[in-house]
């Protein structure tokens, strides 16, 4: 059984490039155009998930994914590690942590009462003060943004997102978390990661090491004296010196160069209070209207955006689903035909009739009758045989005794060849 455990963690799937730390300290940042933001978001309630070094050990989050469940009615993941007891035996340690648990080791800042969903009008309208030039229905990628910008982007995206991948594209919580930081509005971010886990525990073999950093964190803080093998560290591909050169460096040739826009809001204005009314502006900003480019705008339906009445467009996977009756549409069969809506098929052959009351021989029973039918055939011939023998001895005996009262065919000759003489003799 130990095993098929260890089996089972080794195939969960990893990528090293997902929820990695990021540089935001002013020994890397300062002299770069990234160091506002930075400053930003060192300041943010997101820093110390953005920015915790833990060290993660491959085998502690893999047996945590192998082993993890979910409990609805407490609202609680739960998991399990391995640890030595004071005996030296392998032992294993349970984890159980809710939003609560979550929040508070991640020191997130944020509560329950802080809304995950938004308009989508609100965040693209603030992605178009960013600066994002291109079509609003289309992909918003970091690389389409100024050094700054796409500084924030990348560090939100690899160290918050839960994809494996795609780290160039940006989500609609994404855009979310980024809006509320950038606007100064609440934000549930720690409910947003707490349902990608509970995500990821239900999704079978598409089950990977979702938010490595994290789940150490919780590890450590529910076991204290988890043994950390040196040769067991994980390798996440952290942010480097060379992250932040490859960052700021201009697009390619074919690539438009993204327009340079100023720091804006919270990012410029530590003291900024967010506009009312789901607006990404004040009335008196001297920046330029973004209003005309979102009439082109066309509402997506996606999981953490509202639509313009207020109402959400998707109900989010962990809420109650409620079940449709399915309307069954009736068979009609025309001449050995069954049709079922546009689809036809042929009935299915129907077996053969089966005997009734027929007796099962055994092959010896079988024989046996056969040598009784052979018997009887030759007992039947041999007795009709000797009947026609003695048919015919009677018929022989009766000629016989026919033939001996018949005169000698000698004398009968001899009177006639005398008569012929005499009819001879007494011609003239």
């Amino acid at each position: 059984m130990l095993t098929l455990c260890i089996f089972a963690a080794k195939s969960i799937r990893l990528d090293k490039c997902h929820n990695i730390y990021c540089l935001l300290d002013a020994h890397y940042t300062d002299g770069t155009p990234f160091n506002v933001i930075a400053k930003f978001l060192r300041e943010s309630k997101i820093n110390k998930a953005l920015t915790d070094r833990i060290i993660v050990y491959e085998s502690h989050v893999r047996r945590f994914w192998s082993s993890v469940r979910y409990v609805e009615d407490e609202k609680m993941i739960c998991s399990a590690v391995r640890k030595n007891d004071e005996n030296g035996q392998d032992i294993d340690v349970e984890i159980k942590f809710d939003v609560g648990d979550l929040r508070r080791v991640l020191e997130l800042g944020d509560s329950d009462n802080d809304p995950i969903i938004i308009p989508e009008r609100l965040c693209k309208g603030l992605w178009c003060r960013m600066g994002f030039t291109r079509h609003l229905n289309g992909k918003y990628l970091k690389t389409m943004f100024s050094p700054p910008y796409k500084f924030l982007i990348h560090c939100v995206v690899h160290a918050l997102s839960h994809r494996k991948g795609a780290y160039d594209e940006t989500s609609d919580y994404i855009m979310n978390i980024i809006t509320c930081l950038v606007l100064n509005m609440p934000y549930n971010v720690s409910q947003v990661i707490f349902d990608h886990l509970v995500g990821n525990i239900g999704s079978g073999n598409g089950k990977y090491i979702m938010y490595p950093r994290f789940i150490q964190m919780m590890i450590d803080d529910h076991v204290k004296d988890l043994p950390k093998d040196p040769t067991d560290i994980l390798g996440l591909r952290n942010m480097t010196a060379d992250t932040l050169r490859r960052l700021s460096k201009n697009p390619k040739k074919d690539d438009p160069e993204p327009r340079a826009r100023r720091m804006i809001c919270k990012i410029d204005n530590p003291g900024y209070v967010a506009p009312e009314n789901d607006a990404w502006r004040h009335e008196n900003s001297n920046s330029e209207d973004e209003t005309d480019r979102l009439r082109d705008m066309h509402e997506k339906k996606l999981r953490y955006w509202l639509v313009k009445d207020g109402k959400r467009k998707r109900t989010p996977k962990t809420s109650l689903a409620v079940s449709i009756p399915k309307v069954l549409t009736p068979k009609i069969v025309v001449k050995g035909i069954v049709e079922r809506g546009s689809h036809k098929r042929r009935p299915s052959k129907q077996p053969p009739p089966k005997l009734i009351d027929e007796p099962v021989l055994e092959p010896l029973e079988v024989l046996q009758q056969g040598v009784d039918i052979l018997k009887d055939s030759l007992e039947s011939f041999l007795k009709k045989n000797e009947e026609a023998t003695f048919v015919q001895g009677s018929r022989v005996e009766k000629i016989n005794e026919s033939a001996k009262n018949v005169e000698p065919e000698g004398v009968a000759h001899t009177d006639s060849e005398d008569a012929d003489d005499e009819s001879t003799e007494t011609e003239p």
